[in-house]
């Protein structure tokens, strides 16, 4: 059975949001994106580097983890926490700079799962800034090119 296409999905103001379905389980989607050490292979914006993620093997609320980025040739290394964690369906963490990553999971059948991935600025003082810099945008793109990788994976 073929994956679905990526839906974009109406989250609400200042929020980008995308889903797919993917031929997996609900827990072992969740198994790879709680991990940050696997959040390399993940990654469809070309930002996450592939080197040593500090942080526990699979998150919980409150955990903390680093992952080296890059961009505009760039590198550095960002330090989240996790802001909402509920086991085998959501996982979400906030950026130092108060954005949020929300990965929300439900299973469609046994072997498979809607992945929902949604990059949330609204909680930004200047959640416009992120629309004038087209952030919102480039993070829609990167976020439909994880999505599609992720179905890959488990196609």
């Amino acid at each position: 059975m073929a994956s679905e296409p990526v839906t974009t999905v109406d989250a609400g103001p200042h929020k980008v949001s995308r889903r797919v379905v993917v031929n997996a389980p609900a827990a072992d989607v969740f198994a790879l994106v709680s991990n940050p050490h696997r959040h390399p292979e993940l990654d469809g914006s070309g930002t996450v580097r592939d080197t040593p993620v500090s942080g526990p093997e699979t998150l919980t609320r409150g955990a903390r983890f680093s992952v080296g980025m890059k961009q505009y040739g760039v590198p550095y290394k960002i330090t989240s926490t996790v802001t909402d964690f509920e086991p085998g369906r959501v996982v979400e963490w906030q950026h130092p700079m108060g954005h949020r990553w929300r990965w929300e999971l439900e299973s469609t059948s046994p072997t498979t799962t809607a992945v929902t991935e949604t990059f949330d600025y609204s909680t930004l003082r200047l959640p416009k800034i992120i629309e004038l810099i087209g952030y919102d945008k480039k993070n829609g793109k990167g976020i439909e090119s994880t999505l599609r990788a992720l179905a890959g994976r488990f196609a």
